[in-house]
């Protein structure tokens, strides 16, 4: 498990399908996520926490549930797609419990997988992309260390409109930087 101020991040379990299921069909949760737009059955949630569960986290692909220090789990997140030969990964992350929004749960969730990312994984970059609308997360991950890279303009259409993917990337050095002042 990882340890963070606010959250602790565990392995995925069985026992987390309803909740993911319901998260995955909430709209207000999946419109920040990428492939949010279409209603997930049971059956797929289930598939996907299978392999999920079935498959051990390894460097490639680590998926882990966020609880709070009280035991309440509210997300997953991960670092995906991870590279050993480019030392740089994908962060994912989702709070799906909506009480849990704007309190620092995510933030936290960020910094404990960045922490992990570096010290344990000895990754150079992480980064992330994220849409043009979702302040709240950019000022989370800029609050991290992350910085804007560039955008994909114009790369989703969302809710009537076609919005940006903000590309934001750190780099270990950064990190190293900002978490030693």
């Amino acid at each position: 498990m990882l340890e963070g101020e606010l959250v602790t991040l565990r392995a995925l379990e069985p026992d987390d399908l309803d909740r993911c299921h319901r998260w995955m069909n909430d709209s207000e949760v999946t419109r920040f996520l990428e492939g949010g737009r279409y209603p997930l059955s049971m059956a797929n949630e289930r598939e996907w926490l299978e392999t999920a569960t079935r498959t051990r986290s390894g460097f490639s692909d680590v998926i882990l549930a966020v609880e709070t220090k009280d035991g309440v789990h509210i997300g997953n997140a991960g670092l995906h797609e991870a590279s050993p030969e480019h030392r740089r990964a994908y962060l994912g992350i989702v709070i799906g419990e909506k009480d849990y929004w704007s309190k620092g749960y995510g933030t936290d969730t960020v910094r404990a997988l960045l922490r992990f990312a570096f010290e344990q994984m000895n990754l150079n970059r992480v980064e992330l992309g994220t849409f043009d609308f979702n302040e709240r997360a950019q000022a989370c991950y800029r609050k991290c260390g992350f910085v804007e890279e560039g955008r994909r303009r114009e790369d989703r259409f969302i809710d009537g409109r076609y919005c940006d993917l903000v590309i934001m990337g750190i780099l270990r050095r950064e990190w190293e930087a900002a978490s030693h002042t």
